[in-house]
């Protein structure tokens, strides 16, 4: 009996030491530092170093390239949109120069337009004084025989003929005398001065005429001076 009790307990003992050996050598091996791992441990960990070092290189050398290539697409549009720029710019300093080109035009147009018109008014009778001269030159010559023979007969022909030759080239001009007694009276025609009783006219008839009318093509320069009888 003591010598089985004997050989129980040295075989627990020797579990014992051997469960104790082995606590150890883990807790040996978990302090040990990883310096001291085993190189297969610190094989795997360099490849796995190794392998994210190059995949940070790919991965900056991609970006890279992206970049570059996002800087070769932007140049040509950049350039594009300056060439725009510079050909609107030179658009509108063209337009800008017709404008002014325009207005100085339409400056000397006015200008002279109004100098035209000027010029107009003020020799606008040129015409007719021109046609009117031989008028007074016959005017003349009829004063000046009278004066040196005496013959009044003579002088009355001539300013006869003088009369006549006016009324032809105001005629000609357009302008007419108007026909009024025995019209009716027409306000627009006829300016009434004088009311008188009349047995050979109707009431409100141009019984005589003061002073002659004259219309100048379709206006009256000139209403006439009448009696109307009453």
């Amino acid at each position: 009996m003591t010598e089985a009790r004997n050989t129980a307990e040295e075989r627990l003992d020797q579990e014992a030491a051997a469960a104790g050996g082995e606590a150890a050598h883990a807790d040996s091996e978990r302090d040990r530092p990883a310096a001291e791992a085993p190189a297969d441990t610190l094989n795997e960990e360099a490849l796995e170093s190794e392998s994210g070092e190059g995949a940070s290189a790919s991965d900056a050398a991609a970006e890279g390239e992206f970049a570059a290539e996002e800087q070769s697409a932007e140049e040509p549009a950049t350039d594009e949109r300056d060439a725009r720029i510079a050909e609107l710019e030179g658009q509108l300093e063209e337009y800008r120069n017709r404008l002014l080109r325009a207005q100085a035009d339409f400056d000397n147009y006015r200008r002279r337009t109004q100098r035209e018109k000027e010029e107009m008014a003020k020799y606008a009778s040129a015409e007719i004084i021109t046609k009117l001269l031989p008028v007074l030159d016959n005017f003349e010559r009829a004063i000046g025989a009278s004066k040196g023979s005496g013959d009044f007969e003579a002088l009355a022909k001539g300013v006869d003929m003088i009369h006549r030759q006016l009324l032809q080239l105001l005629e000609q001009e357009g302008l007419k005398p108007m026909e009024t007694v025995g019209q009716p009276f027409n306000p627009e025609y006829h300016e009434a001065v004088m009311r008188v009783e009349s047995d050979e006219h109707e009431e409100g008839t141009v019984v005589e005429e003061l002073q002659r009318g004259y219309i100048l093509k379709d206006r009256v320069i000139r209403p006439a001076m009448v009696k109307v009888s009453g």
